[in-house]
């Protein structure tokens, strides 16, 4: 469960999920608690129902206060095979009341996937992939995940610890459009985008989006106590209408084996790493929770769900 505030459209909303990893269901739901104006069936909130398994991942999205015309608010399915991932996705935004509006091509989006490494977060990865949204637009992406494990004294750690591992995300995306709809002058038919994330330690994370039309830029806090609590703060400016917005989350998570896994001094890195030891330190073993040999191996047992890769789950 989370909550989010935002002062460039009033609004307190809260989004709530469960999952049972057993029978590959979850439910969802977003809520806004306090609004200025509610217009659409959307203000008062929207639902979810999704299945997920090793190859296939499907689900929907209603409102429970909707019209006829607005049944299901959006549908998706995706697929894996392999390293390929694909996927296509329904939303009724286009189209009259009287007629079907699953016909009108701009209503459908669909997408193709190109992915390298385990889907750990423990060990690096990365994505390239091509979508077709809404027939008028063509997206290309490209997100990359690196590891850097660093043999260095933690202050925010206890004595025994060892080392601190560094999650560096990076990423761009390319988009065009490929119709002749007649946009703002000040919107150009092309746009790039370039993101990045750097992961200090368990505790923060600071992340950044710069691109033509708007840029961003977050922090967050986490605790890892038990439920752990992850406090944000957010800025986006608009550059087409030049206001900057400004926003507050607050999450709480309750995982039965919540952990951070650390790196470990004692053996190979996973990646290559930056040793930064003064001379005449002696270092302790430490916490040794995480092995390259358990990595080659498959062997996750030990790793809570949240690290393990997504191989079991799309």
């Amino acid at each position: 469960m989370d909550l989010f505030v935002s002062n460039s459209d009033p609004v307190l909303r809260m989004r709530s999920c469960t999952y049972f990893p057993r029978y590959g269901f979850g439910v969802f739901g977003i809520l806004p608690l306090l609004l200025k104006k509610r217009v659409t069936a959307e203000d008062y909130g929207v639902m979810g129902l999704r299945y997920g398994s090793e190859w296939l991942s499907t689900g929907v999205t209603v409102m429970p206060f909707a019209i006829k015309d607005q049944l299901p608010r959006s549908a998706w399915l995706v697929s894996k095979l392999g390293r390929l991932t694909f996927g296509v996705q329904y939303e009724p935004q286009y189209g009259s009341e009287d007629e079907m509006k699953y016909k009108n091509k701009l209503n459908w989006s669909c997408a193709i996937g190109y992915g390298v490494g385990s889907g750990c977060p423990l060990t690096p990865s990365f994505t390239f992939g091509l979508e077709l949204a809404k027939s008028s637009q063509f997206i290309a992406s490209f997100y990359q995940h690196a590891v850097v494990q660093r043999r260095v004294k933690n202050p925010f750690e206890e004595s025994e610890v060892v080392g601190i591992t560094n999650y560096i995300d990076f990423g761009f995306e390319l988009q065009t459009r490929m119709d002749d709809a007649k946009i703002s002058n000040n919107i150009p038919d092309s746009t790039i985008q370039l993101a990045a994330s750097w992961q200090a330690n368990k505790n923060f994370l600071l992340k950044g989006k710069l691109g033509p039309l708007s840029s961003s830029l977050a922090v967050a806090v986490k605790s890892w106590w038990k439920p752990s609590f992850t406090f944000s703060i957010s800025a986006n400016r608009d550059r087409i209408s030049g206001t900057t917005a400004y926003g507050l989350g607050l999450r709480i998570e309750n995982l039965r084996e919540a952990s951070y896994q650390r790196a470990d001094p004692n053996f190979v890195m996973l990646t290559p790493n930056k040793e930064h030891l003064a001379e005449g330190t002696v270092w302790k073993i430490g916490n040794r929770p995480m092995l390259e040999a358990d990595v080659n191996a498959g062997n996750f047992d030990r790793l809570p769900k949240e690290l393990r890769p997504q191989g079991r789950i799309l």
